[in-house]
């Protein structure tokens, strides 16, 4: 490491650690921010020091549970680095190298769907495993297009000694494939599990080559599932890590067999919905690229548990609690799908925020599948900064006004809920992630959970 390098993460390393002992926070960012400035070319350097090299994962939707997963798959055999706190930008993924655990060999990195170019080309990955894009945060990204372009651009760019893990259930992602040797492909392959038509919110429907309209035979989430173009541009690639025969279990998870190159494995994740099975393939298609056997990690992710919001569950007061992150329209109606069975008699908390860790336009709420999809719970109590939003898109739903509670606390909203429900009943949070780190926060405050990110500011 050269002495700029070195006297830059020495500076960035206290800088943290005042900024902590001020009460200020910025432990997961401000480190890298005070590093880029002075050794602007020094992330290359930071992440050499892992022997193992480093996997990048991104997606719109996934990369934080993709991420963790694979680190719980690999970290039965080795220390790994990983941005376990969320800070995906490339702040966040600098303090993350700074601060890597002294016996670290191996890295793997969450990384934001607009940082991932400039953090590919300085940690010059082992692995980059690409999950998904959709419409999010609008504001910031900009049309999802603009993304899928940038990425074109890095993986055309790409070492070949770098392997891409690409969920090929997603057109875009499936297409950044074409004429590289060193790919490997995952999705599902079962039409037992498929909806009945795209529900409002794909996005990608489109050809990526001469702009017809996608074919599917069979449609899992948002605009993910088994398609082609009539005119035959474009068609799902070959799966090399495919899951079939999948068993929803409601919250207890799902079961399914993985076909692999190194053989066929009955899998039962602990967590529910179709899109923690791409999350979980994902994640085992990583590991397969990093030379983890398919049954290995598979029986690794057994024991895996939900990261922050991902269908989390705590226990107040004789009721379970169920915390679920939402974000955009695809996530949204994916997590409404996956408690539709267990819903009836339980009790829902919605909670949405307009920061800019949220995003600041909140229309798309409006593109979530809310038609009839609350009918069966006990109540509803809408919460956050713009809790108003969300009880007038439940009333165009039509869900009747005198079911329709409104506190714009979070926490208060989830001790009405609590209060509504009788003992053994259940209480689901759909938050935005401004609403659900500091809903989860006063949980921890109050005993209830523990600290799950001390800090992500």
């Amino acid at each position: 490491m050269t002495a700029r390098t070195a006297a830059a993460g020495r500076f960035a390393r206290l800088a943290g650690t005042l900024s902590r002992s001020a009460g200020r926070g910025g432990g997961t960012t401000l480190p890298g921010r005070v590093f880029l400035t002075l050794a602007p070319t020094g992330l290359a350097e930071l992440a050499s020091a892992l022997s193992d090299g480093v996997t990048v994962v991104s997606a719109t939707n996934g990369k934080t549970t993709t991420s963790a997963m694979l680190s719980h798959i690999l970290g039965a055999d080795r220390e790994i680095c990983r941005n376990g706190a969320g800070a995906n930008l490339m702040s966040g993924v600098v303090t993350t190298l700074l601060q890597r655990p002294p016996a670290a060999t191996m890295g793997v990195l969450e990384v934001d769907e607009a940082a991932l170019p400039a953090v590919v080309t300085g940690v010059a990955p082992r692995v980059v495993a690409l999950g998904n894009l959709f419409r999010d945060q609008l504001d910031r990204h900009g049309e999802l297009e603009m993304v899928a372009d940038r990425w074109r651009t890095l993986v055309a760019g790409l070492s070949e000694q770098t392997t891409l893990v690409l969920g090929a259930d997603d057109p875009v992602i499936d297409a950044l494939g074409a004429d590289r040797a060193s790919v490997i492909r995952y999705g599902i392959d079962d039409p037992g599990v498929s909806l009945t038509e795209r529900d409002e919110a794909a996005d990608s429907t489109a050809c990526v080559r001469c702009g017809c309209a996608y074919a599917y035979d069979a449609v899992y989430l948002g605009h993910l599932g088994d398609y082609h173009c009539p005119t035959g541009d474009h068609t799902r690639g070959t799966l090399d890590i495919a899951a079939r025969h999948v068993r929803p279990l409601g919250l207890a998870g799902t079961a399914f067999r993985v076909d692999a190159p190194d053989g066929a494995t009955e899998a039962t994740l602990p967590l529910p919905g179709l899109y923690n099975v791409e999350n979980a393939l994902a994640a085992i298609a990583s590991a397969y690229a990093l030379g983890v056997p398919t049954a290995t990690a598979i029986a690794r992710l057994a024991t895996f548990r939900a990261a922050f919001g991902r269908f989390e569950r705590i226990a107040i007061e004789g009721r379970e609690v169920v915390l679920i992150l939402f974000k955009n329209p695809t996530g949204a109606n994916e997590a409404l799908r996956a408690i539709a069975p267990d819903l009836p008699g339980a009790h829902v908390v919605l909670a949405l925020n307009d920061q800019i860790a949220d995003g600041r336009d909140v229309s798309w709420i409006w593109d979530i599948d809310l038609e009839g999809a609350l009918d069966a719970a006990a109540s509803i109590v809408c919460s956050g900064r713009r809790a108003a939003d969300l009880a007038v898109r439940l009333r165009y739903a039509d869900v009747p006004l005198d079911r329709i509670d409104r506190l714009r606390e979070t926490d208060v909203a989830l001790d009405r809920a609590v209060a509504d429900a009788a003992p053994g009943e259940r209480v689901y949070v759909l938050a935005t992630y401004t609403a659900m780190l500091d809903l989860h926060r006063q949980l921890a405050d109050r005993g209830l959970t523990e600290p799950f990110w001390e800090e992500r500011r």
